[in-house]
């Protein structure tokens, strides 16, 4: 194994990165600026997922009032989108800020997971779709929260990316192990409506091949360039390339756009059930995001 940082040099690229939910308390429905626990947490999901941009670009990450996880299991949906629409409320105001600070000039990542990445398909919709800063996304990353091709991924404003050197384009993939039983999932998914207002039932997931970087493919083990272990405090890890493969499901069989990975690696206790390795979709593929994000960043470059 090697160390996963390393010094490549940062381009004129910025990255905006959304983290996933670290409020796991019931006390609130949004996080505290000043919750110590949720944001240590979220800085936890920061160093293992984000990294993965350190050496593409500048690395932005807003502090923002996210749901609770509380948000994503009650069936008090009312409350559960008024937790999640004060949350995307303060990543539009970061976006705002972000775009401010940056200048008018240097082409952007988009990164995110779970909660992070659903307030991302938001911010695409509404905020970067048919606007000109839509011609500055190099590639968006979104990660760990499902996108329906039919009736989300047309309003989104961008394609999905169906090959290794596409750019100006979208990536998405939720990663399990097999035997996978992701009907948890699909069950939510099924029951939801899309961005288009038809539902999505039984409609395909977006699933972009973080090895190959090809739209639904797959790829083998000794194609990883590198899977995240994080050390016991959570602070550092170790690279482990060739430790899994990966293929998107086939739509054929009537796959519905799941990321399989085969027998599942020991990466810590937070698999969950059904063989969910939600919480390690950056970790699986870091070193191949990484230069994923480089190869799409240099095909925007070139355009």
């Amino acid at each position: 194994p090697a160390r996963f940082a390393d010094s490549a040099p940062k381009g004129n690229a910025v990255i905006f990165y959304v983290h996933p939910t670290s409020l796991t308390s019931r006390a609130h429905w949004n996080a505290a600026f000043d919750d110590a626990e949720a944001n240590a947490l979220a800085a936890t999901f920061a160093r293992g997922q984000a990294s993965a941009f350190s050496g593409v670009g500048d690395v932005w990450a807003p502090h923002y009032r996210q749901a609770a996880l509380g948000a994503f299991l009650t069936r008090d949906t009312a409350t559960a989108n008024n937790a999640l629409s004060a949350a995307y409320a303060d990543v539009v105001v970061a976006w705002r800020q972000f775009l401010a600070d940056v200048g008018p000039d240097r082409p952007i990542i988009l990164a995110g997971h779970s909660q992070g990445a659903l307030h991302l398909t938001r911010l695409l919709r509404l905020e970067i779709a048919s606007k000109p800063v839509a011609g500055r996304i190099a590639a968006a990353y979104i990660i760990g929260w499902p996108v329906s091709v039919a009736h989300d991924l047309p309003l989104m404003g961008l394609p999905a990316c169906a090959k290794p050197d596409d750019s100006g384009c979208i990536l998405a993939w939720q990663s399990f192990a097999e035997p996978a039983d992701y009907h948890q999932l699909t069950d939510v998914y099924d029951a939801t409506t899309g961005f288009d207002g038809a539902p999505r039932t039984g409609s395909r997931m977006l699933c972009v091949n973080p090895i190959s970087g090809v739209l639904d493919g797959a790829a083998p083990q000794s194609a990883n360039l590198g899977t995240i272990k994080q050390d016991q405090d959570l602070r550092d890890g170790q690279l482990f390339p060739g430790a899994v493969g990966a293929r998107c499901d086939d739509p054929a069989n009537g796959g519905r756009g799941l990321l399989l990975i085969g027998e599942g690696p020991d990466l810590g206790g937070f698999v969950l059930p059904g063989n969910n390795y939600h919480v390690y979709d950056y970790s699986l593929f870091w070193r191949n995001i990484r230069d994923d994000a480089r190869r799409r960043l240099a095909a925007f470059a070139a355009r």
